[in-house]
Formats: C-alpha cells, sequence, structure tokens
C-alpha cells in the first residue's frame, strides 16, 4: 500500500500518513509506505494517484489545498478533476495555522510584526506553496492590514519551516503541527494562530480574532482519496480500519503530541459531501479575489 504525501517530508499531511501508515499495516496486515511526491502545490502527487490503477493499492492523504482549492486555483492548467477522479475515504485531521517567523526576526508580538512590515513596504517576506490555503490567508491578512511583502513560492510546510527558521523568511503561516516544537525550542516566534480559542499548546499566542481579524485564517484539514474507480467495497475498508486505527490509544496519544486534532468522517459519503463544501466555498473566494494560477 502506498500513501501517497503531496508534498515534502514535515509538513502536517506527512505528519499525519506516518503516524498512520504502520497502525495500518497492522490492521490490514499489508505493508504501508509513505511516499513524498511534492511539487506545482500539491498537484503533482494528486495526479499520481489520479492515473493510478483503482486496485486499492494507492491512497492520496489530500488536504485543503489539493482537494478544496487548486480545483478552482488551477482550473486552466489542470489535465484531471480531482472532485471526479478521486474517491474521499475519510477525513483524518484539522489543524489550525499560526502566523510565524524566525527567533532572530526583530517584532516581539502581532502589533509590532504589523508595524515593522508597514514600515518596510515590499521588503519583507513571506514564504507559501502557490494557490495554497495558508497563501490565501495571507494575501487576505496583508490586504486588510495594509502590509507589502513578496511571496516566495515554496514546495511545502517543510522548506518554508526550514527557511523561517534559517531567517530567509521572514514570516509564514505554518500549520500549529509543524511549529510547535521550534516555538517551544526558542527557534521560531508564533504571533497569532487562526484558531477559534488558544492552542493548549501555545496559550501565549493569541488567535486572529483576539487581535482584531476575525474574519481571516483557515485550518488545514487532511483526508485519504482514492482513485475515482476504486470499487466501493475496498473505499469502504479503508475507511473502517482508518477508524478501527484511530481508536488506538497509541495513535491518538501520537496525534495530540504532534498538535494534530484528530477529525473523522462518520462515512465516505459524509466526507464527500464535506469536500464538495469546501470546493464551492474556496472556488467564491478565489472568483472573489481574482486569483489565476499557472
Amino acid at each position: 500500500m502506498h500513501l501517497i504525501v503531496p508534498f515534502a517530508l514535515g509538513g502536517a499531511t506527512d505528519i499525519v500518513a506516518r503516524i498512520l501508515a504502520p497502525a495500518l499495516g497492522e490492521t490490514l496486515a499489508q505493508p504501508f509506505v509513505v511516499e513524498n511526491r511534492p511539487g506545482a502545490a500539491g498537484n503533482i502527487g494528486v495526479e499520481l494517484v489520479v492515473r493510478a490503477s483503482p486496485d486499492g493499492y494507492t491512497v492520496l492523504v489530500g488536504n485543503i489545498s489539493t482537494n478544496a482549492i487548486n480545483p478552482t486555483a488551477f482550473a486552466a492548467t489542470l489535465k484531471f478533476d480531482p472532485a471526479k477522479e478521486l474517491a474521499p475515504v475519510t477525513l483524518l485531521a484539522s489543524v489550525p495555522n499560526v502566523l510565524v517567523s524566525g527567533a532572530a526576526f526583530p517584532p516581539a508580538n502581532f502589533k509590532d510584526l504589523i508595524e515593522y512590515a508597514r514600515a518596510r513596504p515590499g521588503e519583507m517576506n513571506y514564504s507559501n506553496p502557490l494557490g495554497s490555503y495558508s497563501h490565501l490567508d495571507t494575501l487576505d491578512l496583508l490586504a486588510r492590514t495594509g502590509v507589502k511583502a513578496v511571496l516566495i513560492p515554496s514546495k511545502g510546510a517543510g522548506s518554508t519551516l526550514t527557511s523561517i527558521i534559517n531567517g530567509e523568511i521572514h514570516f509564514s503561516f505554518l500549520n500549529a503541527a509543524s511549529i510547535t516544537p521550534h516555538v517551544k525550542g526558542g527557534r521560531m516566534k508564533a504571533f497569532a494562530t487562526t484558531a477559534r480559542a488558544r492552542l493548549p499548546d501555545l496559550p501565549e499566542v493569541p488567535t486572529l480574532a483576539e487581535v482584531g481579524f476575525p474574519e481571516v485564517g483557515s485550518v488545514n484539514w487532511n483526508g485519504f482519496f482514492m482513485p475515482a474507480k476504486t470499487p466501493r467495497p475496498i473505499v469502504g475498508k479503508l475507511h473502517s480500519a482508518t477508524l478501527r486505527v484511530m481508536q488506538r490509544m497509541q495513535v491518538q496519544d501520537a496525534f495530540v503530541n504532534s498538535a494534530v486534532p484528530m477529525t473523522l468522517s462518520k462515512s465516505p459519503e459524509e466526507f464527500q459531501e464535506f469536500v464538495t463544501a469546501e470546493i464551492k466555498r474556496w472556488a467564491r473566494i478565489i472568483r472573489d479575489n481574482d486569483i489565476r494560477l499557472e
């Protein structure tokens, strides 16, 4: 069994895949191999699964970007339609984002960050995969605060995280699962989170609502997808196995320790409805912001 992660090592999608792979392997008596296939905002990995044989042996660990945003943002260039060519299996997790910088970046809090960046129009940079939810969230925040900054496109959260710590990138929205150990270890600063309430692992970090921007920010969800023509009994078998695995205490502990909130679908049909609604929501946001990506 191949779990295809369409991003580089280190992001929330990769973390979720590597927590579940060994447990699923035990449950289904089948080795699960995690393969990172980053590039083109996740579209390379998604296309690999779309083109795979629908025999149940290739599974996409997709997310909000690959399966809700990209179908509209890259509509002009995509050679496939994720909504039609992938079968949703189950939601796995929903991870809030955190606005972060490297430890050496001068601003101490959110207000300082905005004032510092406003005083240096065009001198600040940020990094996200083109068209990702974090990219769109940053564009929204920049527009609302009047900050002018330069996008440095990345292949995924892992590469952005390294660049933030090294000081090559000034600030970025990254998922809480990726940044929490680095914030606690003093390698990064955290200014605000997209969560509805303060995160238990980062209680000192305010929400965007607390700093005056309740409309800004998304939560990164992850889920399993299989090629659309995969027989429904196979889709159902993976859904059932995933639910059993995620009831194990050691798996739940691994999610908690990784700062990844577990979120499950009752059925593949429920997840299908969720994904359809997300595609419609992001299509409106992308149209309203006149975003076109290639």
